[in-house]
């Protein structure tokens, strides 16, 4: 007898997962790299620092996009492309004129506008909620405490601030409701390299549980979401995404996760711990540090962690790059450069340089960070991919071609799978070395 089986998929079916509630099932057998299904925006919005480089309505990147005559702020393919987001950017379109440099609502607040909207003109259900409905979303608004709660105030004075000609407002504790489940089921869209470019609600691709050891990942072709297998898939089997960094050792990945999804992980990962010693590997040193000695590091280093994450709004580009390299002093004193907390402050460190265009200093950080990383991440990881990308083309930029071409096969080689081979980001890849 088969369980409770929900709205189907082909090949998947909506089922409840013993302990996690809602949660997506494979009915027939799924290789690596296999495409489980797609998913296009419910609706989606550009983040500001990619307008002119992306289109608004398909996130197509390309040269020559043509601007909204009238707010000169959106830029579009073309006359379809523009047409099709109309409905969208009407919202924001006179606000933007009206208050010039003033306006600055957050991307949760804009997706949010764009939801409300998108309710009012398609009530019924839409090709993104063959499985699950936005209205379906889980709010776990009794697990706010008074500092979300007030995020979630603030965000509903800014909507009615920047918002007022276009949309139809539910009540405040309506509001609050659909802030609630835009915080804990929305979607970061990123590019090959995992850079910000908006944000988006994929009401079935919502619909997966997390697991530290997924065995699907999401990437995104514009503005559809596909989810494709990275380990074998057996009928029955349940279909879990990440929905976190899994870069981290158990606590911290818990704690991410209790504090933005409200539960904690009980994968095998989690249970077992196995990679929490290399990822806080020490050094070895004569006279092996106290444990008091390494929790201590390991707090200043989640503290500077946080730190730099707020440095980053009012720094210059050499202080922030100064606090990476005090900090990297300081934790290698116990750490090894392969344990975490160093790799993520290298991380930042690389991202500064490449901010600041000292592809040198760029390159130098990514090589002490790309072995450690494919020996943490799982194998087919978009972190890995990324890393591999940047640092082939800082080689082919600073003309070490054969190492260029490397690096970027090795990007390519996880790209096929997590992206498939036919994704748009593959093709422009391999033409970046072609020619040599």
């Amino acid at each position: 007898m088969r369980a409770e089986g929900g709205p189907r998929e082909e090949g998947l079916e909506r089922f409840t997962s013993p302990g996690k509630g809602r949660g997506l099932r494979a009915r027939q057998r799924f290789a690596p790299g296999e495409l489980l299904f797609s998913c296009p925006a419910y609706t989606c919005v550009l983040t500001v620092s990619e307008r002119g480089n992306h289109c608004e309505c398909c996130f197509a990147r390309k040269e020559g996009l043509s601007k909204c005559g009238r707010c000169k702020q959106a830029f579009y393919c073309n006359v379809e492309c523009q047409k099709a987001d109309w409905a969208m950017h009407k919202l924001e379109c006179s606000a933007m004129c009206v208050f010039g440099q003033n306006w600055n609502p957050s991307e949760t607040v804009r997706l949010t506008a764009r939801i409300l909207a998108k309710q009012k003109t398609h009530p019924e259900r839409t090709q993104s909620e063959k499985l699950l409905a936005v209205k379906e979303f889980e709010s776990h608004l009794d697990k706010l405490d008074n500092e979300k709660r007030e995020l979630i105030q603030n965000d509903i004075a800014a909507l009615h601030h920047f918002y007022s000609k276009h949309i139809e407002y539910p009540d405040n504790a309506a509001l609050v409701v659909l802030f609630a489940q835009v915080n804990c089921n929305g979607f970061t869209i990123e590019d090959e390299e995992l850079s910000h470019l908006g944000s988006a609600i994929f009401p079935d691709v919502a619909l997966m549980n997390h697991s530290c050891c997924p065995n699907v990942i999401v990437t995104y072709k514009g503005t559809l979401a596909e989810v494709r297998a990275v380990q074998e898939i057996e009928p029955g089997d349940e279909i879990f995404t990440s929905y976190i960094d899994l870069l981290y050792p158990t606590e911290d990945r818990n704690d991410r996760l209790r504090d933005s999804y409200f539960f904690t992980c009980d994968c095998r990962e989690c249970i077992t711990k196995e990679k929490d010693k290399d990822k806080l590997e020490k050094r070895k040193l004569n006279e092996p540090p106290s444990a008091e000695t390494v929790r201590d590091m390991i707090k200043y280093a989640r503290n500077v962690i946080e730190e730099f994450r707020r440095a980053k709004h009012y720094k210059s580009p050499s202080e922030l790059l100064e606090v990476c390299e005090l900090s990297l002093d300081k934790m290698g004193s116990v750490f090894e450069d392969s344990n975490v907390y160093m790799l993520h402050m290298m991380y930042q460190a690389m991202g500064v340089c490449l901010y600041m265009q000292d592809w040198d200093g760029a390159l130098r950080y990514g090589e002490k960070i790309i072995k450690p990383y494919s020996k943490h991440y799982p194998l087919y990881s978009l972190n890995v991919a990324s890393m591999w990308l940047k640092l082939g083309r800082l080689y082919m930029g600073l003309e070490n071609t054969t190492a260029g071409v490397k690096a970027l096969k090795k990007a390519i080689a996880i790209m096929e799978v997590a992206h498939g081979k036919d994704h748009p980001y593959i093709s422009e890849i391999k033409n970046e070395f072609k020619d040599h």
